[in-house]
């Protein structure tokens, strides 16, 4: 579920009385007349839209919060989805590799245990050769008698 992400804010024209307009200060201080209820009624609504334009672009700062948790909380999902992944296809792939590697150690020790008899036949072997040497010098000087 993808969030539109909200439309920027529009900042309001400023609603701040003009410096400009307003009276010297030591000529209020003469005077000190009471505002009018027309100039109270102004004052209400300026503090009115400058409310309205603040809540408006909390509004709007809060939807881009919204969308931007959203897409971040959405990203963490799926690289968490991908790295459980990732830790499922390791482990199958160590187990394999530990099976394999168990197998070829029992391949070496059988190995190990059939190869002590070669020892023993490869001196039986040596010993033949020599007799079989020597049954053949003794045929060779049989042969050659005048």
């Amino acid at each position: 579920m993808e969030l539109e992400p909200p439309p920027p804010p529009i900042e309001p024209p400023s609603t701040c009385p003009d410096q400009s307009t307003a009276s010297d200060p030591t000529e209020d201080d003469r005077t000190e007349s009471k505002p009018s209820q027309s100039e109270i009624l102004r004052a209400l609504e300026v503090v009115e839209r400058d409310s309205s334009a603040i809540a408006e672009s909390y509004g709007s700062l809060f939807a881009s919060l919204r969308l931007a948790l959203s897409e971040v909380t959405s990203s963490s999902v799926d690289h968490m989805q991908c790295f459980s992944d990732a830790a499922g296809r390791l482990q199958e792939s160590v187990l394999d590799a530990s099976t394999k590697g168990n197998r070829y150690i029992n391949s070496c020790l059988r190995l190990n245990e059939e190869m002590k008899g070669v020892d023993s036949l490869a001196t039986q072997l040596k010993l033949l050769r020599r007799n079989v040497d020597a049954l053949d010098s003794a045929v060779n000087k049989l042969l050659r008698l005048p």
